[in-house]
């Protein structure tokens, strides 16, 4: 939390050095270094459109599912005092009950590959740890040898299955490896239903537009903080209906809100399973063949763009 904030408070200021541009008009500008620290409000637009193109171009020619998981509500002290360890059982356990559904499942029965992508934030920034998994309808057969798709049209798999499965596995977890964590949480957690949530999203690139906004992005960007009066700090969300709100805190009340979706350090909040893995090239080969699929080659990123002139509007040079 203290490099995150030290970050901010050096984001685009003398602290970082920067670089001098000229015009040819004689005009100078001197532009500051960000910090590209993941919690930085300025920082972060460029890696997250990279981040996009990149995945556009693993989109396979199926329907895709959002899948979300979400754990109750008691489970949250544990998890923001513990991030290390309990995030990412989240991330891993969630598609281990993604894979072990479609492989068993009647309508299915495949070997998936998923991408699984951690938020911690509502849109009023409170806590609220949750995975989005990325899912294309289908998979290969037990044997690899056949692309299998969904049985049943706009229908992928039961959402109550993938959540009590994620709730076994992550109980078996916790008491095979982390039994003094398991003794913390109160036995009726093990009882209630959980929430799992299948949705279709088309060819996939609107649950992508949605995810790049966590991925290399803070939970506020600086653009929704709306008013400072010394006393109280306003940003602005939209509530679940869709309408705009805002909310002022303390300074405090804001600092708490905000670090505490500050990840460990080193975490990765995107993991990738299945077929979908590092360590599945030959599986993914596999699926582009019998799919009968060639990607698009990824777009290089376009170059930052110099500042203009505030004098003659013309690019400068550094």
């Amino acid at each position: 939390h203290r490099r995150a904030v030290a970050a901010i408070l050096s984001c685009r200021t003398p602290a970082l050095g920067g670089q001098l541009y000229r015009c040819a008009c004689g005009q100078q500008h001197y532009a500051y270094h960000s910090c590209n620290h993941r919690a930085c409000p300025q920082c972060g637009h460029a890696d997250a459109t990279e981040w996009l193109q990149r995945q556009r171009c693993r989109l396979l020619p199926v329907p895709y599912y959002l899948v979300t998981f979400t754990v109750p509500q008691q489970l949250r002290k544990l998890i923001r005092s513990n991030q290390k360890i309990l995030y990412a059982l989240l991330l891993t356990q969630s598609a281990a009950a993604l894979l072990d559904v479609a492989r068993d499942h009647k309508d299915l029965g495949a070997k998936l590959g998923l991408m699984a992508v951690l938020q911690t934030w509502t849109r009023d920034l409170r806590y609220h740890p949750h995975v989005h998994c990325v899912v294309p309808a289908g998979g290969l057969s037990p044997d690899e040898l056949r692309w299998v798709s969904p049985k049943r049209e706009n229908y992928f798999l039961p959402q109550a299955a993938l959540a009590m499965r994620l709730r076994t596995r992550l109980k078996d977890a916790l008491q095979q490896d982390h039994p003094a964590l398991w003794a913390q949480i109160p036995s009726p957690v093990w009882s209630l239903n959980w929430v799992a949530d299948v949705q279709p999203v088309g060819t996939g690139e609107p649950a992508l537009k949605y995810l790049a906004a966590y991925v290399y992005r803070t939970a506020l960007s600086a653009q929704r903080i709306v008013a400072d009066d010394g006393q109280h700090l306003t940003f602005s969300f939209r509530d679940n209906t869709g309408q705009p709100q805002t909310a002022p805190l303390t300074p405090e009340a804001f600092l708490h809100r905000l670090l505490q979706h500050v990840l460990p350090r080193g975490f990765q909040r995107i993991r990738y399973f299945g077929f979908l893995s590092a360590a599945a090239k030959k599986k993914w080969r596999r699926v582009l063949a019998l799919l009968d699929w060639t990607p698009p080659p990824i777009k290089n990123a376009p170059p930052i763009p110099v500042p203009l002139c505030p004098n003659c509007k013309k690019p400068m040079a550094q």
